[in-house]
């Protein structure tokens, strides 16, 4: 079977028909066609019929999906490894939660890329619910952010971080200083950042928890932008303990107590087993439990709501 062949079929896999993984490979639908049946004949499986409901895939079917997804993010990793080495540098590919990749990566993914001069860190942001289909498609060598609801046995996840997130407001706003209840609460403004949009993390948790209505809710480009926004009395927004307790102690915001604030959370470093995972991305499974990386993720300055883009940025760190 060809890298040819495997992209067809998980195109259509992810499509739903061959039509839509035509147009996502930007291909002739005949294309798509031939080297699924090239597959069939190899393979001797029908790997999936069509139905009226769309496309029904076999065992088979489902496993070669799987499988071909290793295949080609290993392929993906080979060519870069061969760069890499050529090039005398490596790669290491970070994926990470917009809460961690705002607040405590920065610091984080700077001292650590300083230790070694052959080594470059690329940070992406995305939705802690993509971590494990990107950790087995090889797109990424480790994910930061909060603990998978369930873990697959190819991945292994270490908590190194626990952190609290705090409900805070202007000194003049008319929750400041008062134990709220969950019925107020919901009737507030809610100034948010990009982690509030999923299910997973602690911001999502704590809008749940509240029963915060949709209509409630403000969801800005970064979370220091939405804190900005709770100093001049717009709402109330989230912040991580440690990045808000200056503005806190000097009084331009003031923390609110009530049902399930503040709340407690923890960050996790996810990679493929010791026997899949990168050398880089053990390296730094080992580092981020040390005092100097913990102190580095507390103490950096992070991004300015400018500079933060969720889901699409990309910083490299040298």
């Amino acid at each position: 079977m060809t890298s040819a062949q495997l992209r067809a079929y998980l195109a259509t896999v992810r499509g739903g028909s061959l039509k839509a993984a035509a147009a996502d490979l930007d291909v002739s639908e005949a294309a798509i066609s031939m080297h699924i049946a090239h597959l069939r004949k190899e393979l001797g499986d029908k790997l999936f019929t069509r139905e009226a409901s769309g496309l029904a895939f076999t065992p088979g079917g489902l496993r070669l999906a799987s499988r071909a997804a290793e295949m080609l993010g290993l392929q993906r990793r080979t060519v870069l490894e061969v760069s890499q080495a050529g090039g005398g540098r490596r790669l290491l590919r970070v994926a990470a939660s917009s809460l961690f990749a705002e607040h405590a990566a920065p610091g984080l993914i700077e001292l650590f890329a300083n230790r070694a001069n052959d080594l470059d860190v690329e940070l992406s942001v995305h939705s802690p619910q993509d971590f494990a289909s990107l950790l087995a498609s090889r797109a990424v060598d480790v994910a930061v952010g909060p603990p998978p609801p369930t873990l697959d046995a190819s991945l292994t996840c270490l908590p190194f971080l626990n952190y609290q997130v705090l409900a805070v407001v202007s000194a003049d706003h008319p929750l400041a200083g008062r134990q709220v209840d969950a019925a107020e609460l919901r009737e507030q403004t809610w100034l948010l950042g990009p982690s509030a949009v999923g299910r997973l993390g602690m911001v999502p948790v704590i809008l749940r928890r509240l029963s915060v209505p949709e209509e409630h809710q403000r969801i800005f480009q970064s979370h220091a932008a939405a804190v900005e926004e709770a100093k001049h009395g717009r709402g109330i927004a989230l912040g991580v303990a440690f990045a808000v307790s200056k503005d806190v102690a000097d009084g331009s915001l003031v923390q609110v107590k009530g049902p399930s604030l503040p709340a407690r959370g923890s960050w996790n470093v996810l990679t493929l087993t010791e026997r899949d995972t990168t050398p880089a991305a053990a390296e730094l499974t080992r580092f981020i439990t040390t005092p100097r990386a913990t102190q580095a993720m507390l103490r950096g300055t992070g991004v300015t709501a400018g500079r933060f883009k969720p889901a699409i940025h990309v910083t490299l760190w040298s």
